[in-house]
């Protein structure tokens, strides 16, 4: 299933996109898509209400804006030089251990909203990754079979960043990453369900329409599983948090003269069955 929420910032209604593309409301079965409808088996209660035919059309759902399909992660956690190829590019060595980082959950806002570069900034730089949201508590997991079981779904998500507050003015990467609206995530929450394998997904993203990353899940230096059953082991993960699993190369940091984002800049990015993303970068 494809859960969405769509409406102003901070009065989103939860709702079901179906594959005929018809957009039904989920209010009569939750406030919101949220932590708790994760762990309280909303997602089991959408399906059977759906397939019973008892879920009511969103009015006028086109004509809503699309907010993240996730309200108000806990946290974000990020794994950052997740594939061999950016880690090269950038000049990292290969990790032997996950790369962790946190990113402040109000950086997350829709797939379409516009973006701001922040005061000052000269490195704003792009990533498509894959994020991962979780369904179910998670801690001291055993392995990547428990680890995948407490999945919720997937999505896109685009973990923006400033390199120069990011590796110049932080040790732990925090200011680079968590300026204003620097995570917009969807268009949708996919139920981990309907992805056989998040190490078969391909991932792409352009600048003013120019191919910038053209990556894929199987790249990955620590697969989705490993990553959630390692985090599991210094933190406990609630429903609702989001994972940021990596980018690929092809990052502005790794190009040649390094061609950082400017007022004006349109991004668009994509993860093969979880949609697309659509951003417009604004001065703050």
């Amino acid at each position: 299933m494809k859960l969405t929420r769509r409406g102003e910032r901070g009065q989103e209604t939860p709702a079901l996109l179906a594959e005929d593309g018809q957009v039904y409301d989920l209010s009569g079965i939750t406030p919101d898509i949220d932590g708790p409808f994760l762990a309280g088996g909303g997602v089991a209660r959408v399906r059977t209400a759906y397939e019973n035919g008892g879920l009511p059309l969103l009015e006028g759902a086109a004509a809503l804006r699309t907010g993240a399909p996730v309200a108000r992660p806990g946290k974000v956690v990020c794994i950052g030089l997740n594939y061999r190829d950016h880690a090269e590019e950038t000049g990292a060595a290969i990790p032997p251990r996950p790369v962790v980082f946190m990113k402040d959950p109000s950086t997350v806002v829709g797939p379409y909203d516009e973006v701001l570069i922040p005061r000052d900034s000269t490195r704003t730089d792009w990533e498509v990754e894959l994020g991962v949201v979780i369904g179910s508590r998670a801690r001291y997991l055993e392995g990547p079979v428990e680890a995948l079981a407490c999945i919720a779904g997937y999505a896109v998500s685009h973990d923006v960043s400033e390199r120069e507050f990011q590796l110049d003015f932080s040790s732990q990467w925090d200011l680079g990453k968590s300026c204003e609206t620097f995570n917009p995530l969807g268009p949708w929450l996919v139920t981990a369900d309907e992805i056989a394998d998040p190490q078969d997904l391909r991932l792409h993203l352009n600048v003013n329409g120019v191919k910038r990353q053209d990556g894929h899940t199987a790249d990955m230096i620590f697969r989705v599983a490993d990553v959630v059953a390692y985090l599991s082991r210094y933190m406990v993960l609630e429903p609702g948090d989001v994972i940021n699993t990596g980018t690929p190369a092809g990052v502005a940091l790794g190009l040649p003269q390094n061609p950082y984002l400017r007022a004006g800049d349109t991004v668009e990015l994509s993860i093969d069955g979880l949609g697309s993303q659509r951003q417009t970068f604004a001065q703050a």
